[in-house]
């Protein structure tokens, strides 16, 4: 399976596009949209003063995932959507497989208690041991596309396509500050 764009809107929104090397919060040497050592080229200690575009950081991001996504695939058990991949895709990308493989939110759901796994991911919200806004935030992102049905819309001969993915991104959004 591959991340959808729900979840590639997702990664690029709450990682954030950062032309230069900085420390993320845990220390992390990270550029683009949230690209770092762990994930191979480039490194910071091959080029500490690369600058990148935007089109450069989506590069990096989309050789970044399949990393993921195997991962993903690798741990969890049961079958899933498109929308519950992305979002693991999107918390696994954030916080390395070794966070999901040790996590209650994989236990859950590879006990097929999809609710409790969707309930663990703000749980999931401290770097460096402080409680981060932005984490808050992309947790219940993250748990609102898990949360997604995954529809497929009618077509007929003389309709266009529903543009499903912009309307889940948009329920996402909706969600999102409607629990603010």
């Amino acid at each position: 399976m591959k991340t959808n764009a729900a979840a590639i809107a997702l990664i690029e929104e709450y990682e954030g596009f950062r032309p230069r090397w900085y420390r993320d919060p845990a220390g992390v040497w990270t550029i683009g949209y949230g690209h770092t050592d762990a994930a191979g080229h480039p490194r910071h200690a091959d080029d500490p003063d690369l600058t990148i575009t935007k089109a450069d950081a989506r590069t990096i991001l989309e050789r970044d995932l399949p990393r993921y996504e195997a991962d993903v695939t690798r741990l969890v058990k049961v079958p899933m959507n498109e929308n519950q991949f992305g979002a693991l895709v999107s918390f696994t990308y954030n916080l390395g497989a070794g966070s999901l493989a040790s996590s209650t939110l994989l236990r859950k759901l590879n006990a097929g208690d999809y609710a409790g796994a969707a309930a663990e991911f703000p749980r999931w919200n401290k770097a460096g041991g402080k409680v981060l806004n932005g984490l808050v935030r992309r947790r219940a992102a993250e748990r609102a596309l898990f949360e997604t049905p995954v529809t497929v819309p009618e077509r007929s001969a003389t309709t266009a396509p529903s543009g499903g993915i912009l309307a889940a991104l948009l329920a996402i959004l909706q969600s999102i500050f409607k629990r603010r």
